[in-house]
C-alpha cells in the first residue's frame, strides 16, 4: 500500500495518474443541468491534453447503476467532448468510491502511482468519494477545485464546501491552471521541483 506523503508540489511526474470521474451523457440531461457545463469540460479536457503530453496515466470512470446509467447505456457512455485514447485505462464501477470493488488499486500500483489527480462529476457523490477513498488508501491526493460539479441547483456551494471539506481532510486543491503533469517526455525523469 503506497505510504501518504505530503503534497508540496502541484507537479506531477512519473508517479501521477490522472483520474476522470463518471463524466457521462445521462449526468448531462438531467433536469437541472450540470452547473457551468462547458467550461467543466474544457478544465477537464485541460487536464487531460497536459496528462497526455507528460505520459501520465488517465483513468476513466463509468459509474452503472440499474435505473440510470445502465452499464452500456447511451446515456452510460462518456460525454461526447471528451476524447479517450486507446491506451487510457476504464474502469466500471458500481460505488461512489471508484476504489471500492475496481481493479482500479491494483492498476495504479502496478504503475507505481503515488499521487491521484482527481475531477469529474458529482461533487458531493462520487468525487467526494473517491477522494476520501484514495487518500485512506495512502494516495497524495490533488482535487482540480474547478473540474468537479454537479447537477444541482446549489452546486456553486456544493463544490466551495468539498473543496475546503477535502482539503481538510488532507487533498491538496489546485485549479486546472495550476496543475502541471511535467515536461513532454519526462516520465521517468522525476519530479519537476
Amino acid at each position: 500500500m503506497p505510504k501518504k506523503i505530503p503534497v508540496t508540489k502541484i507537479q506531477g511526474g512519473p508517479d501521477t495518474a490522472l483520474l476522470v470521474i463518471d463524466v457521462q451523457r445521462g449526468l448531462f440531461n438531467k433536469s437541472t443541468p450540470i452547473y457551468q457545463a462547458e467550461q467543466l469540460l474544457a478544465n477537464i479536457n485541460l487536464l487531460v491534453k497536459k496528462a497526455h503530453l507528460a505520459d501520465v496515466p488517465v483513468v476513466y470512470v463509468q459509474h452503472s447503476a440499474p435505473k440510470h446509467l445502465v452499464l452500456g447505456s447511451h446515456d452510460w457512455k462518456l460525454h461526447p467532448k471528451l476524447s479517450p485514447l486507446p491506451d487510457d485505462l476504464r474502469v466500471e464501477k458500481l460505488q461512489g468510491n471508484a476504489f471500492e470493488g475496481t481493479p482500479l488499486l491494483d492498476e495504479l500500483e502496478a504503475q507505481q502511482v503515488g499521487r491521484v489527480v482527481v475531477c469529474g462529476l458529482v461533487t458531493h457523490g462520487c468525487v467526494k468519494a473517491t477522494t476520501l477513498g484514495a487518500l485512506a488508501l495512502g494516495y497524495r491526493v490533488v482535487l482540480a477545485g474547478d473540474t468537479h460539479s454537479s447537477y444541482s441547483k446549489d452546486a456553486q456551494k456544493l463544490i466551495e464546501q468539498w473543496n475546503a471539506t477535502l482539503a481538510e481532510a488532507g487533498a491538496e486543491v489546485r485549479m486546472a491552471a495550476e496543475i502541471e503533469f511535467g515536461e513532454e517526455g519526462d516520465r521517468g525523469q522525476g519530479i519537476r521541483d
